[in-house]
């Protein structure tokens, strides 16, 4: 009964860390607002986005997935490339874009 307990719990575990984590993206290439507004836009067309930040400071895209379903990188990589630009890094982070923009912002 223990061992049932302890999977099931990884279980959840598992599927809220997928539900809260987000992409981020270093892009190449942009250098104003016009250029965070074409990459929101191509990207909010994914099916599986919830939200898109662009800092263009730091030249990073921060996309949180929908609750429950995963990104796909390749997608990503995709709007950001038929938008324009060029994706140098790619990487899952723990955070909501909201928590990223609070970290960003204590950086300061």
């Amino acid at each position: 009964m223990k061992l049932i307990y302890v999977g099931l719990r990884g279980v959840v575990l598992a599927f809220l860390s997928v539900a809260s984590a987000s992409t981020k993206i270093t892009v190449n290439g942009m250098v104003c607002a016009f250029c965070a507004q074409g990459i929101e836009k191509s990207l909010s067309k994914i099916p599986e986005v919830k939200a898109v930040f662009v800092d263009l400071k730091n030249k990073v895209v921060v996309v949180e997935s929908r609750d429950g379903v995963a990104l796909n990188d390749k997608s990503i990589t995709q709007g950001i490339t038929d938008a324009g630009y060029d994706v140098i890094k790619i990487e899952q982070i723990p955070q909501t874009i909201s928590q990223f923009r609070s970290e960003q912002r204590s950086k300061k």
